[in-house]
């Protein structure tokens, strides 16, 4: 296990030393969709993130119980507790019962995550399966004095918060710039203060999904599951808690002051937040035209694709990136990134095939190790890892093509490095049946060209590799055999 792992800590605007932990376990707790419609690409981002730290850590030794829950409940169009209840208005306009939407889109983010290769979470609670969680623990803000009911509705007492705890401690904002920038809304005339915020909703005659309460017969505000949740599966504070930047400014900070006025104590040690999508340096939104949902980008269906992009490609892209960076979409880097998973994965290939030497090796296994720790040490740094990854592939394509040499332990400690920080770390993998199948074709190909080639029909053999090298394959031949590749 390595030591001194650094994560960025939201808290403090610092790297601090994530050691010691409560070694050997892992709190990790993120903030899942909400399940009303299909999950667009800033999801994906943030799963595929938290992925590729769920399961560094897995390799490092810790054992990890990964928390990500479902929101199917208390969802309204607005974070300030107004507007209409999203699951309700997606069933009406479908014709569906609620738990038809919720089923429905569910399993449609588990598929869309699989084909992501992203390892399952330990538990994947639901709102709806945790109401008496958050019953109790709205009865627990309130007794604690942060917490007051009107008309059926309970509120959380921000102003009275504020006075003891730093409300905006997520976000270093002053408590006066968010009165300021908060508009009045519907049913302000309740709260106390403008920036006080929903704990558990009166239901109105026509809301669909509601559940009876010491307070009314309604469902619970947005934030509290998540506070609810976590302290369920993880206790009271635990190690990290993630999302996308989105959630930031009201999610998450509500979170913290739930907690805190609940608990005494606030729930994570570390905030890790991902940052947003653009596409061509434009943010990525359905009102500009420029959002992409996962499959149309796996089929090209979409007016700003040249064409599609296999799933393996776009999580490539998506690690070139550091996940507090802004990531930009374009066909250009797109194109980019799928040949860059290309020549990765087949120099991975390619070490099945190389043959060790009696001499000493002619490069430095240790360093190239230590270097891979070190980038996803400093804040899970996918992109300098993927850096290190290329510089050995260039030094397999060079014992592959004769040019170096390596000894039979470097290439047994090669072939783990390659595989642990590729597949295991990274996530990434072969893309199934149908590599399989291109594979069977270029042995057929190769097979035939090398036959030409014995018979000394070069014209046949270049015209083969030709033709080949024009729809982007490339031949390799060495002394022994051709080994192929995409461009």
């Amino acid at each position: 296990m390595k030591d001194n792992m650094v994560v960025y800590n939201t808290l403090t605007r610092t790297k601090e030393a994530f050691e010691p932990l409560n070694p050997p376990f892992v709190g990790l707790y993120v903030c899942g969709p909400t399940v009303y419609s299909d999950v667009h690409l800033g999801n994906c981002r943030t799963f595929i993130s938290f992925d590729l730290i769920y399961r560094y850590l897995l390799h490092l030794g810790y054992k990890v119980r990964y928390v990500r829950n479902i929101t199917d409940a208390g969802h309204l169009e607005g974070d300030r507790d107004e507007g209409e209840d999203k699951f309700a208005k997606k069933a009406r306009l479908e014709q569906l019962e609620p738990m038809e939407i919720v089923q429905k889109y569910t399993l449609g983010f588990h598929d869309v995550l699989r084909l992501f290769n992203t390892l399952p979470p330990s538990i994947e609670p639901t709102a709806t399966g945790h109401i008496s969680e958050q019953i109790e623990m709205i009865k627990q803000i309130i007794k604690n004095g942060y917490g007051y009911e009107v008309n059926g509705t309970v509120y959380f007492d921000v102003e009275k918060y504020s006075k003891e705890y730093n409300y905006s401690i997520l976000t270093n904002r002053q408590l006066e710039d968010l009165l300021e920038n908060t508009r009045a809304l519907g049913g302000q005339d309740e709260k106390r203060g403008r920036l006080d915020f929903a704990l558990w909703i009166k239901a109105k005659p026509e809301h669909i999904m509601n559940w009876p309460s010491p307070w009314s017969v309604g469902f619970p505000g947005w934030h509290i599951e998540c506070s609810a949740m976590s302290s369920k599966y993880l206790g009271e504070q635990f190690d990290i808690h993630g999302g996308g930047m989105d959630l930031a400014a009201t999610h998450h900070t509500n979170e913290i002051a739930q907690s805190q006025a609940c608990n005494h104590t606030t729930p994570a040690r570390y905030w890790m937040h991902t940052n947003m999508l653009t596409v061509n340096g434009t943010r990525m939104s359905k009102s500009m035209g420029n959002g992409f949902l996962p499959g149309e980008l796996f089929t090209g269906n979409h007016p700003l694709l040249n064409h599609g992009y296999s799933p393996m490609a776009v999580r490539f892209f998506m690690l070139q990136a550091h996940y507090r960076s802004t990531l930009d979409f374009s066909n250009e880097a797109l194109e980019a990134s799928e040949k860059g998973f290309r020549r990765l994965m087949a120099s991975v290939t390619l070490l099945d095939k190389l043959k060790a030497s009696e001499t000493t090796s002619e490069f430095n296994l240790a360093e190239l190790s230590d270097s891979c720790y070190a980038a996803m040490n400093d804040d899970f740094n996918s992109p300098v890892l993927l850096a290190e990854l290329f510089e050995a592939s260039r030094f397999i394509n060079s014992v592959y093509d004769g040019k170096s040499t390596i000894s039979s332990a470097d290439l047994d400690s090669l072939r783990k490095l390659m595989n642990d920080f590729v597949f295991d770390v990274l996530g990434l993998t072969e893309e199934g049946n149908q590599t399989e199948d291109m594979g069977k074709l270029m042995e057929l190909i190769i097979s035939l060209r090398s036959e030409a080639k014995a018979t000394k029909d070069y014209a046949t053999s270049d015209k083969i590799r030709n033709a080949l090298q024009a729809i982007g394959i490339q031949l390799k031949d060495n002394k022994e055999e051709t080994s192929w590749s995409k461009l």
